[in-house]
């Protein structure tokens, strides 16, 4: 008879509120860090002069590099055809979280906003109460980060983190 051995060492979350106007919240079972999205702003090579945001790969990986028994869940992309330039940044940002996490061997799943709101936010709310029921449970569960999830005006990285810690994922 072989009996299933069970992991005895929790794994630390890592919740990626994708973009670069997102947030990074890290969870295990004693500990929170909560991080707003390291970016930097570098010239487009395209026919308009403009700047763009894109992830700071160092910095990033810096936060993420020393987690123990890391997982990782990220929200998927927005990819929207009616808003082009947000769809590309944010597929952009996308791609080199990717590239961070499978550098130092991190798995990862993807995850709806949908599947983690209906849990940690009130499932019938409106889409216009996310942003604040966010913020205001954020700050109930993580009230160490008041002042940072304030300021960022959401706590949806800590959530998603925090629901994929409660599933056991």
């Amino acid at each position: 008879m072989t009996e299933k051995i069970k992991d005895t060492v929790s794994k630390t979350i890592i919740g990626i509120d994708n973009g670069v106007t997102g947030s990074i919240g890290i969870v295990d079972s004693s500990s929170s860090y909560f991080y707003k999205t390291p970016v930097f702003l570098t010239q487009d090579y395209t026919k308009k002069k403009q700047n763009v945001s894109r992830l700071d790969c160092k910095v990033f990986y810096n936060i993420i590099e020393n987690v123990e028994n890391p997982f990782a869940v990220i929200e998927r992309p927005m990819v929207n055809p009616q808003r082009y330039r947000a769809t590309l940044s944010a597929v952009r940002c996308l791609e080199s979280t990717l590239i961070c996490l499978e550098t130092l061997s991190i798995p990862y799943q993807f995850v709806d906003s949908k599947e983690w709101q209906k849990v940690m936010l009130n499932s019938s709310a409106k889409t216009d109460d996310l942003k604040k029921l966010s913020r205001d449970i954020g700050i109930r569960l993580f009230p160490k980060h008041k002042e940072f999830i304030l300021k960022h005006k959401d706590a949806d990285s800590l959530l998603m983190a925090e629901w994929a810690r409660r599933c056991n994922l």
